[in-house]
C-alpha cells in the first residue's frame, strides 16, 4: 500500500464474516433436531411451577399443543396472541406455534384494556392464550370487558364486535371461563389426522415466513408490530449463545420475560440451537427466586438487564448463595453500567459474562463482546460485529463516519426484520432502500471495530449548543460509593435550551445532597457536564423488561420543578 493509501481515514463500517454458515431451517426443524439428539437430557425447569421436563417429554407436549391448535381449525399464517409472564405454558405456545406454521404475537404482560385491543386488532389475532392474572392485573376481567360476548358462547366460536378477528380464548389454569378452552384441553385435541398434518407441515414451512409478530414499546404513537421470520431468530438466538460458548452442558437462567427477544430468543432458540437447558426462576423478576434458582440449579448461565444485576447484586440475602457454579452470561437491554459489570464478573463468578447490543428489529443483537476479549473492551463496549451482520455509524447526512466519532448506529443482515405488520410507512422510515436498519442509537467505533453506545438520538442533551451524552455522565455518578444506581435526563431552561438533571437511587442506608453530588463532579468533568438538578428516588420508571423510561422522567421533572420549555421564533 502507498504512503498515501495508508494515511485514508478508517471509516467507521464492519461486517461479521464468518465460516460458520446460516442455519437454513425452521424453528420446528431445529427443535426437532435437539429433542432427538438429547432426548433424556433435561431440557426445561420452571421453579415456581414444579415443571422439569426432558427434551422428550418438551417435543411430546410441543407436538400435542400443535395438533391441538391445527384441530381448532387454525391454519399457517393465522395469528395467536400470548399474553401470559414466564411459564412452561409459554414455551410449550412458542414452539407448537412454529411447528404449525401460526404466527405468535408476544403481548407485553404489562399492557391493559386499550393497548391489548389495539394489539389483537393490528395484526388480527384469531386465537388469545392468556393466563388468569398477573399481579395486579385481571387477565380475565380485562378480555371479559372487551369481548363481553364471551360469557354468552361456546368455546372457538366467539363473534365479538370489538375484537372481530379472534375466535378463541384458551386459558391457562384449572377453572373454567365461559367461552374460552382450557389450555389443557387443547393439549388433548389432536386427533390422528392433525398430527399427520404436524408432520406433513414440517417439510414445507419455509425459514422465511413470519413466525413471530413483537410490539416495539415506542415512546410516542402506537407500537409497532417487528415482523420475525424463522430465519431471523433461530440464527440470532444460535449466534449469541456460541458467543458465551453455550454447550449442552449448559444450564441458562433466565429471569427476562419471554415476550420479549432476550427471553424467547437469545434464552429460549439460544438454548434450543445448542441442546443447553432452560431455567426459569418465576414467572416474573424477583431476584430472590434468580439466586435461590442459580444455586438449586446449578446454573452455568444467567441473563438480566444491568437493573435486574444490580438487584440481585444488593439483595440482603446475596451472601447467603452459592453461585460457583456461574461462568457466563449476558447483560443487554439497556445501557450497562461499567462498575456493575466488574462487579457481576467478581462477586457472582461469572468471568466470561458478555454484553450484548440490538432491538427487536433485528432480533435482536447486533454486536456482541466476546468471553475472551481483554477485559477493558468487555465493560466499557457493547463488542464487536455478529457473525453475518453488517454494521456502519452515519452522521446526519447518512455518511459513514471516521472512527471515533459520534453517529446513529445503522445494521444490516439477515437478522433484520421483514417490517412492520400492515405499516409500510414506517417500515420504510426505519429500514432504507439499502436494507439498513436505523437503530435511533448514538454509538462509535474504534480501530479495532468495537462498538460503544453513547446514548439515543433523542435522548441527547443539547445545553448551550454543546452536544451532551447523558451516558457519559451516568458512568461517572456510578463511582460515587453511596450511589447505586442514576439516570441522567435533559430539561428545559430558559437560557441555556436544556440543562441536566440526575435521578439517584442511593444504596440502602445512605444518605446525599444535591450540592454533595455537584461538588464530586466539580473538577472532574466539565462544569456544562455537572448536574443542574439532583432528584433522589427509590425507584426508576421502566418497562416490564427493564428498559428505564426517560421520557416519563422528564415529563415528571417538568411537571414537579415547573419548568417552561424555550420558546423558538
Amino acid at each position: 500500500m502507498t504512503q498515501e493509501g495508508s494515511a485514508l481515514q478508517k471509516f467507521s463500517y464492519d461486517h461479521g464474516a464468518s465460516s460458520t454458515r446460516l442455519i437454513g431451517s425452521t424453528i420446528g426443524q431445529a427443535f426437532d433436531q435437539t429433542a432427538a439428539a438429547y432426548a433424556d437430557r433435561e431440557a426445561l425447569v420452571v421453579c415456581d411451577q414444579g415443571v422439569r421436563w426432558s427434551w422428550r417429554e418438551l417435543a411430546q407436549r410441543v407436538d400435542a399443543l400443535a395438533a391441538g391448535l391445527l384441530a381448532l381449525g387454525l391454519e399457517p399464517g393465522d395469528r395467536v396472541g400470548i399474553w401470559a409472564p414466564n411459564c412452561s405454558e409459554w414455551t410449550l405456545t412458542q414452539f407448537a406455534t412454529a411447528k404449525a406454521g401460526l404466527i405468535l404475537v408476544n403481548i407485553n404482560p404489562a399492557y391493559r384494556s386499550a393497548e391489548l385491543e389495539y394489539a389483537l386488532n393490528k395484526v388480527e389475532c384469531k386465537a388469545l392464550v392468556l393466563a388468569p392474572a398477573l399481579k395486579t392485573s385481571d387477565y380475565l376481567g380485562i378480555v371479559n370487558q372487551l369481548a363481553p360476548e364471551l360469557k354468552n358462547c361456546a368455546a372457538g366460536e366467539l363473534r365479538s364486535k370489538t375484537l372481530p378477528s379472534l375466535k378463541h380464548v384458551i386459558r391457562l389454569g384449572a377453572d373454567q371461563t365461559p367461552g374460552m378452552f382450557n389450555f389443557a384441553d387443547v393439549l388433548s385435541m389432536g386427533r390422528p389426522e392433525d398430527h399427520a398434518r404436524l408432520v406433513e407441515l414440517s417439510g414445507s414451512l419455509q425459514f422465511d415466513d413470519v413466525i413471530n409478530i413483537q410490539f416495539t414499546s415506542g415512546t410516542t404513537g402506537f407500537p409497532k408490530g417487528a415482523s420475525l421470520t424463522h430465519l431471523n431468530i433461530v440464527n440470532n438466538g444460535y449466534f449469541v449463545a456460541e458467543a458465551i460458548k453455550l454447550t449442552d452442558q449448559d444450564r441458562l437462567c433466565i429471569p427476562v420475560p419471554l415476550y420479549h427477544c432476550f427471553g424467547m430468543v437469545m434464552g429460549n432458540l439460544g438454548c434450543v440451537t445448542h441442546g443447553a437447558t432452560m431455567v426459569y426462576p418465576s414467572e416474573a423478576f424477583d431476584p430472590l427466586a434468580v439466586l435461590q434458582a442459580v444455586q438449586d440449579e446449578r446454573c452455568t448461565g444467567l441473563y438480566g438487564v444491568p437493573t435486574m444485576f444490580i438487584a440481585e447484586l444488593d439483595h440482603p440475602r446475596f451472601s447467603e448463595f452459592d453461585l460457583s457454579s456461574l461462568r457466563t452470561g449476558i447483560m443487554a437491554g439497556s445501557p450497562c453500567p461499567v462498575e456493575v459489570m466488574k462487579r457481576v464478573q467478581s462477586q457472582m463468578h461469572m468471568t466470561e459474562v458478555t454484553i450484548a447490543y440490538g432491538m427487536t428489529e433485528t432480533s435482536p443483537v447486533s454486536t456482541q463482546s466476546a468471553t475472551n476479549d481483554p477485559l477493558d473492551r468487555r465493560v466499557s463496549t457493547v463488542g464487536r460485529v455478529q457473525p453475518h451482520v453488517e454494521i456502519k455509524i452515519v452522521n446526519t447526512n447518512g455518511q459513514v463516519v471516521p472512527r471515533g466519532e459520534i453517529g446513529e448506529f445503522c445494521t444490516r443482515g439477515y437478522s433484520v426484520m421483514k417490517g412492520y405488520w400492515n405499516d409500510d410507512a414506517k417500515t420504510q422510515e426505519a429500514v432504507d432502500r439499502a436494507g439498513w436498519m436505523h437503530t435511533g442509537d448514538l454509538a462509535v467505533m474504534d480501530d479495532e471495530g468495537y462498538v460503544n453506545i453513547v446514548g439515543r438520538l433523542k435522548d441527547m442533551v443539547i445545553r448551550g449548543g454543546e452536544n451532551i451524552y447523558p451516558r457519559e455522565i451516568e458512568e461517572f455518578l456510578f463511582r460515587h460509593p453511596k450511589i447505586q444506581d442514576v439516570q441522567v435526563i435533559g430539561v428545559p431552561d430558559q437560557k441555556y435550551g436544556e440543562e441536566l438533571c440526575a435521578w439517584v437511587k442511593l444504596r440502602s442506608g445512605e444518605t446525599l445532597s444535591e450540592e454533595e453530588v455537584r461538588e464530586f463532579c466539580k473538577g472532574q468533568i466539565a462544569h456544562y457536564k455537572v448536574p443542574r438538578y439532583v432528584r433522589f428516588v427509590s425507584e426508576f420508571p421502566m418497562t416490564i423488561t427493564g428498559k428505564i423510561q426517560k421520557f416519563v422522567m422528564r415529563e415528571q421533572t417538568i411537571e414537579e420543578l415547573g419548568l417552561v420549555a424555550q420558546k423558538t421564533a
